[in-house]
């Protein structure tokens, strides 16, 4: 970033940042390297680490924004310089100067920066010392990671599109530093489970007095589509993305109005925030240092909430279907009753057949005088025309021989029928289902690509209704789409009908989710002139185009609800975290300030051991609002991995409804919500403790 270069972002309009250190390129070994450093403001508890980041997307950017505006953390980029810089819609550039590629960089950065919220600054609670420093190299080795500082860092991500690039980095950086904390960006789940393993074993053997809660976090893979799938699914839900993702539960901070006189207040899990009572104040600050005590504060108590009449609330609120449920599948039990199998003219035809079998039987009882089940043989027998002719027998016989012949050779085309009925039911089976004639209240889900899949699993776990409209057959999703029984229509979308097969008309949102932003756009603008008022949420690569697209749309649509999303800007919070430690779930922002939300173990935290769930609410700074009720063994690792999409499920094991008087015992794990500088004088203490 160039001196007097201005971020466009919320808290620093009109403000010019300091010049930063001229562009420096240091030689060694024969590699040139060029080096920037921008430079802020003083650290606060949690801004004491140095993070490093590798890659050279948007989602670095984003990510590097994210922890040093959110987090407070000091961040070193490092971008190899071989390969083509991408700019933050996602598509390659090519032809930069030498001299303009680092300038550019921070121009993108200062882009980045733009896009995530930036806390309220105050003096209790400044920026970190120090900056973004930026490394633009030729190749990614350990050389490059012992300048970039990996060897004392906290933590390091690897962010690059290429999985065998950042799998050779980890295993370089596992090398440099054992107790580094790796974030790893991979796509494949089984090769990052593996992965995971791997690394942790080289730390233990590099480091075996290494504290096994610390080794427990030292590798964290996730995936951009994976971490940008909650969101997601919550904006088509929810309209938002204030989302924050806890043992396969998507929870959101809903903003609340005071309810009216004769109107009862929705119950919510707890409350996060009081807003600014200067939010919709034409003359007020909406929650800035010149708001004072009508700014926002951030987990009030009770007492305070119930006195600050007329002011609005932040909640936190389990997202769930605003639809009817899917109708159940017909052929997804194991019982498969006939109407599922044959048609109705069928079945009919074969009840006819054995009505005529079962009166020649009688007939043949009476004019034999043989015995019924004799009768009832010798009859099947002549209806298979596999017994011997009656030449010796009386007329009767004769006759009942010659009608249940006939009536063998009606019966065999019914057979025939029912067989290729049978065996078309079965293929129909496996095949993709169409969507109901009454479906209404649903979610239109557009592409079933990587980030598709995700979304399409994550709706299914929460039995949201969904349609996918998918133009390739053969699809990365199709497979879970006909595993789930999840009705999809293929198709172009842009064709006239393909978006009406999907019942867009009574759709509840409109997920436009493939990787063309022309098709998201264009489908976006049929489905509002069939339906206006329909949620739309696009995930558009261009983010000029998306902030264009936006604002026409809510200008020609102000009644409904439009959101534009990338997965960059969606992931970037969840990788921010797992570096932060696998105890960070998320961050939620709080008009200029933000919520953090974090798991941890009670044992070595003098503010929750041995107190009560009331004693260890802090108003302010953090409180406790769920439990892990799994026994220690049987705990989930990381509460904010993504759940499994091959339709399994798990039971929860979080308690949201904890009693006040509720003891917090060494070995339980608890969730807080908390301040920076709460959960930072928290880990300050257990670190104290240990000491």
């Amino acid at each position: 970033m160039t001196a007097g270069a201005r971020v466009p972002a919320a808290g620093d309009r009109g403000r010019r940042i300091p010049p930063g250190r001229p562009t420096a390129s240091r030689t060694n070994g024969g590699l040139r390297r060029r080096v920037l450093h921008l430079h802020l403001r003083p650290a606060d508890p949690l801004g004491a680490a140095h993070m490093v980041v590798c890659g050279d997307d948007a989602l670095a950017h984003r990510l590097a924004a994210e922890l040093h505006f959110v987090y407070r953390t000091r961040v070193t980029v490092v971008i190899p310089g071989g390969a083509p810089l991408a700019d933050p819609a996602g598509q390659r550039m090519a032809g930069w100067r030498s001299g303009g590629r680092a300038s550019a960089l921070f121009g993108r950065f200062s882009a980045a920066v733009g896009r995530v919220p930036l806390p309220r600054q105050t003096a209790d609670d400044p920026a970190p010392e120090g900056g973004v420093r930026v490394m633009e190299v030729p190749a990614l080795d350990e050389e490059v990671l012992t300048e970039a500082g990996a060897q004392h860092a906290t933590a390091l991500a690897l962010v690059h599109d290429d999985d065998e690039a950042n799998i050779h980095a980890a295993l370089r950086a596992r090398r440099l530093n054992p107790r580094l904390r790796l974030v790893i960006r991979l796509y494949n789940r089984k090769l990052g489970q593996h992965l995971e393993e791997l690394l942790d074993e080289a730390a233990r053997v590099a480091d075996p007095g290494m504290d096994p809660a610390e080794l427990d976090a030292t590798t964290t893979v996730l995936s951009d589509a994976d971490t940008a799938a909650p969101a997601l699914a919550a904006t088509a839900v929810a309209g938002t993305s204030k989302v924050l993702q806890a043992d396969g539960l998507l929870l959101r901070a809903a903003e609340r109005t005071p309810p009216g006189p004769d109107e009862v207040a929705r119950p919510g899990l707890c409350t996060l925030a009081l807003l600014s009572s200067t939010t919709s104040d034409p003359g007020g600050s909406e929650g800035s240092d010149s708001s004072g005590d009508e700014g926002p504060k951030l987990l009030p108590g009770d007492e305070e909430v119930a006195a600050a009449t007329g002011r609005d609330t932040v909640v936190l609120e389990a997202v769930s279907a605003t639809g009817p449920p899917l109708p159940p599948r017909r052929l997804g039990t194991r019982r498969l009753p006939l109407a599922s199998l044959f048609s109705r003219r069928l079945r009919w035809s074969v009840a006819g057949m054995a009505i005529a079998v079962l009166a020649l039987t009688i007939a043949s009882w009476q004019l034999t005088g043989a015995g019924l089940l004799r009768a009832a043989y010798l009859t099947v027998l002549d209806v298979l025309a596999i017994d011997d002719p009656a030449l010796d027998e009386p007329t009767g016989r004769k006759v009942l021989q010659l009608l249940s012949g006939l009536t063998g050779l009606l019966m065999l085309p019914v057979l025939v029928a029912a067989a290729l009925e049978a065996l078309g039911t079965f293929r129909t089976a496996s095949a993709l289902r169409r969507p109901p004639r009454g479906l209404s209240g649903h979610v239109v889900l557009l592409g079933l690509g990587k980030v598709g899949t995700r979304v399409l699993a994550r709706l299914r776990e929460m039995d949201i209704p969904v349609v996918c409209v998918e133009e390739d057959p053969g699809a990365r999703g199709i497979p879970l789409a006909r595993r789930l029984g999840v009705p999809t229509v293929i198709g172009d979308v842009t064709q006239e009908g393909v978006l009406e097969a999907a019942k867009i008309q009574r759709a509840h949102s409109l997920l436009a989710l493939t990787s063309v932003d022309t098709t998201n756009l264009e489908a976006t603008l049929y489905a509002r002139s069939v339906k206006p008022r329909l949620r739309v949420a696009l995930r558009l690569y261009d983010d000029r185009f998306a902030t264009a697209v936006y604002r026409t749309l809510r200008a020609a649509h102000p009644r409904a609800l439009t959101r534009s999303r990338s997965v960059s800007s969606l992931a970037a919070p969840a990788f921010a975290g797992a570096m932060m430690g696998r105890q960070v779930l998320g961050a939620i922002p709080v008009e200029r300030r933000v919520l953090l939300f974090a798991a941890l173990h009670v044992a070595g935290h003098p503010q929750l051991e041995g107190r009560t769930v009331a004693e260890a609410f802090a108003p302010g700074a953090w409180r406790v609002i769920a439990l892990d009720a799994a026994e220690p063994a049987d705990r989930q690792r990381d509460l904010a991995a993504a759940p499994p999409y091959d339709g399994a499920t798990q039971a929860p094991s979080l308690v949201w409804d904890l009693h006040p008087g509720y003891v917090l015992r060494p070995h339980d794990r608890v969730v807080l919500a908390a301040t920076r500088q709460g959960l930072g004088e928290i880990l300050a203490g257990a670190a104290a403790g240990r000491n």
